[in-house]
């Protein structure tokens, strides 16, 4: 994926940030801390029913900041962002697949199969990593760590 994320600082900011987005009335989709260029960057990806607007990211860096600073899980200066997960949102957590199974996915794969690394089509199911995508030429099945990136397709119903 072009966004590397850290695992340890990701999970605990995880832990943190879950319940305090929740009394917001939102949902948390991911956390993810990650370097872009020179800066570490600390962000919140947050959903809800209907779609998130800026008020939902200034409430939810508010809620985040004293309790961010207390904990203290993050030994490097860093940006704090948070955000939607935006239109093609990505797949990132076991229960992402679980919620998505029927709904129509992109697929990029590390490597090529049949000469391809890119994929469309419906994802069938998710089952201890393994992910199986019925696409038009035939039923691809992948390990979740070959994927690159597995994204919802909200634009197929716009060709």
């Amino acid at each position: 994926m072009a966004e590397k994320k850290s695992g340890g600082v990701a999970e605990t900011v995880r832990t943190l940030a879950a319940p305090l987005v929740a009394s917001l009335g939102l949902k948390l989709w991911d956390v993810r801390f990650l370097k872009e260029g020179a800066d570490s960057i600390l962000r919140i990806i947050i959903d809800k029913d209907g779609g998130v607007g800026i008020d939902d990211c200034v409430a939810v860096n508010d809620i985040l900041d004293r309790p961010l600073d207390e904990a203290d899980p993050i030994s490097v200066p860093y940006r704090l962002q948070v955000q939607s997960p935006g239109i093609e949102r990505e797949l990132t957590r076991d229960a992402h697949f679980a919620a998505y199974i029927g709904a129509d996915v992109k697929v990029k794969l590390h490597k090529p199969v049949n000469e391809r690394k890119t994929f469309e089509g419906v994802l069938e199911s998710f089952e201890d990593g393994t992910i199986t995508v019925a696409a038009a030429d035939g039923t691809l099945t992948f390990e979740k760590s070959d994927a690159v990136w597995v994204k919802l397709d909200d634009f197929k119903d716009f060709e």
